[in-house]
């Protein structure tokens, strides 16, 4: 584990109790409604805040009730709501105030490197009242990177974007993700966002922490509100066998069974992942023929509990060692007489590759 925190934060009207174990790599989202304690606990992190508590990463002892290291002394960069940049400099000079500042050895992320990774290269000469929303939160996110941090801390950075905007920095979030050896915490309340980018997820409710682990198994936990949402949904972890299908497809890898996706420019081995709509999966006691469905995957029932509205019920599923979500009416259950343990066929509508 790279982040060890227990912070205690008390404020008269709002309370927060953070013990928490965060991984040294990937995508740690903090996540939970408006008010929940998520930009407090990353503020306490960097140093923003100070509170009662111990606060250690990679062994090195960040707070403790003995001493506290100051904000610019913590190996971090920090990516706020707003880009904040400044107004008369250009591009260029906004991501070099940081990175001119770290001595030649001991910079990790080079400027040609984030540059290229954050696709700023036609905007080094504007000045940020020239460029679009999104941009400009990428080009903060690149002075943040260019200090060469050991870790990232970003404060709902899609926040005060609009949906384009938010299309647009997107993937370059996925790539930063996947292309860097940088552990980051990434506060948001937008699932959507939660599901794109992240490995791991803490949820915050009332500034209690409710759970933490992967994202697949929060996702599909039984006790958590995810699974009684009406967008609730899979990500399964899964590998590109042919990036080019016939008709425009991508074949993928799941528990040893192909499924099929939209082309996507995922080489052939890559490890990716997939996210399936919980009310695109359909069942089948036997393979079916005949069916405009492409894909088939055969599944093992977990269980079942009630769903959204009191037709349906949301049931588990077990493929391989990964587990798959599917919403389906009481009346076809009862038709199917399904039974935990039971084999089954899942029909999938839709499939998207994050």
């Amino acid at each position: 584990m790279t982040l060890q925190l227990d912070f205690n934060v008390d404020r008269g009207s709002f309370g927060l109790e953070a013990r928490l174990s965060l991984p040294s790599s990937g995508v740690t989202a903090l996540f939970g409604r408006s008010g929940s304690g998520k930009t407090t606990l990353l503020r306490c992190i960097a140093g923003l805040e100070r509170h009662p508590g111990h606060l250690s990463f990679q062994g090195e002892e960040w707070q403790s009730s003995r001493h506290c290291v100051p904000t610019h002394r913590r190996p971090l960069g920090y990516v706020f709501q707003e880009a904040s940049l400044f107004p008369h400099l250009r591009v260029a000079q906004n991501l070099a105030y940081g990175f001119k500042r770290i001595p030649h050895q001991q910079r990790r992320i080079e400027w040609d490197e984030v540059v290229q990774l954050l696709g700023l290269e036609h905007l080094l000469a504007r000045y940020p009242d020239e460029i679009s929303g999104g941009q400009r939160q990428r080009v903060s996110l690149g002075r943040a990177l260019l200090t060469s941090p050991h870790l990232l801390l970003m404060d709902e950075p899609l926040a005060s974007l609009d949906a384009t905007s938010k299309e647009e920095i997107l993937p370059f979030l996925e790539r930063l993700r996947d292309e860097l050896e940088l552990p980051i915490i990434y506060v948001s309340h937008s699932m959507e966002e939660v599901i794109r980018l992240a490995d791991h997820m803490v949820l915050l409710d009332a500034g209690k922490v409710v759970a933490q682990g992967s994202l697949q198994a929060l996702l599909t936990a039984r006790e958590l509100p995810f699974v009684r949402t009406e967008t609730s949904s899979t990500v399964l972890d899964a590998r590109v066998t042919n990036p080019e299908a016939e008709d425009g497809l991508t074949e993928l890898e799941v528990a040893g069974q192909p499924l099929l996706v939209t082309r996507h420019s995922a080489p052939r081995g890559q490890q990716v992942r997939v996210r399936i709509m919980a009310r695109d999966v359909g069942l089948a006691l036997f393979p079916p023929e005949g069916i405009s469905f492409l894909n088939c995957l055969r599944v093992t029932l977990l269980d079942s509990q009630p769903g959204v509205v009191p037709s349906q019920l949301l049931l588990r599923l077990a493929l391989g060692e990964q587990v798959m979500l599917s919403r389906i009416s009481r009346r076809s259950a009862t038709h199917l007489q399904l039974q935990p343990g039971q084999t089954l066929y899942a029909l999938i509508k839709g499939a998207a590759l994050n």
